[in-house]
């Protein structure tokens, strides 16, 4: 059973975003930069499948420029067996991504694909969506456990009203949400093993894909500063506050 596991280059959680003076874009000007969370649990989920001896090899792949390499070194250091990176000059929209995976699924033919349910920059949660519709491939969103079985996979996913359980037939895609597990930390022999693991660099001609953008970013804007909060003496007084200045009662 091979696993493909796709992952993204994204600022890193603890970094404080800045929004360049144009607004048009994020600053990544000497930014930290990471492999996004859900990718990383993604990642995880896939590991652990090979350690229990369900899959045999565990594929990952990124799409962007060559700095995704070092994304691409950390997945292979947590315990993927290879890489792949689709270089492009910029970070395509949704729709492009998902054509490109579709090409390197067709490439591949993997049993099981696994995304993280969102990116925590362009936070689109699509991707997945996106894929299985141009695949045709099952899938089960916001899986916060997995189970396999002969020819299948069983999908617990977190729903509005609780958990919901959906059995897919193999070839499907999972995306990973926050309680599917607890990524491991990579260990410095592991680090050293990743830079020998194979890593191939292909290119979204080579897999016929065109990726012209279909969305349009405007402009970016910091989110607006907060007011400071304020004390109140008793309940009669909050409930005025709330009333007639807040007007929500």
């Amino acid at each position: 059973m091979k696993i493909l596991v796709a992952v993204k280059r994204v600022i890193d959680y603890n970094v404080k975003v800045r929004v360049k003076a144009d607004q048009s874009d994020v600053d990544l000007a000497n930014v930290k930069m990471a492999l996004n969370p859900f990718c990383e649990i993604a990642v995880e989920e896939a590991v652990r499948l090979k350690e229990q001896g369900i899959a045999e090899e565990v594929v990952v792949v990124s799409i962007g420029p060559k700095a995704v390499q070092e994304q691409l070194r950390t997945a292979l250091a947590l315990g993927a067996d290879r890489a792949i990176q689709v270089e492009t000059e910029d970070m395509p929209d949704s729709l492009a991504v998902a054509k490109l995976l579709k090409g390197v699924v067709e490439k591949e033919q993997p049993n099981l694909v696994i995304l993280g349910k969102q990116a925590i920059d362009s936070d689109n949660n699509q991707t997945g969506q996106m894929l299985g519709a141009l695949t045709g491939m099952p899938q089960g969103t916001f899986a916060s456990k997995v189970d396999m079985a002969d020819g299948s996979v069983n999908v617990t996913r977190e729903v509005d009203g609780g958990l919901q359980t959906v059995k897919l037939s193999l070839p499907a895609i999972v995306t990973t949400d926050l309680r599917l597990n607890e990524p491991r930390y990579a260990s410095l022999p592991n680090i050293m093993k990743a830079k020998r693991k194979p890593l191939d660099v292909t290119s979204a001609d080579e897999l016929g894909v065109s990726i012209s953008r279909t969305v349009k970013l405007l402009k970016v804007e910091s989110p607006a500063e907060r007011s400071a909060g304020v004390k109140v003496a008793d309940v009669a007084e909050l409930v005025d506050k709330l009333k007639n200045e807040a007007k929500v009662l």
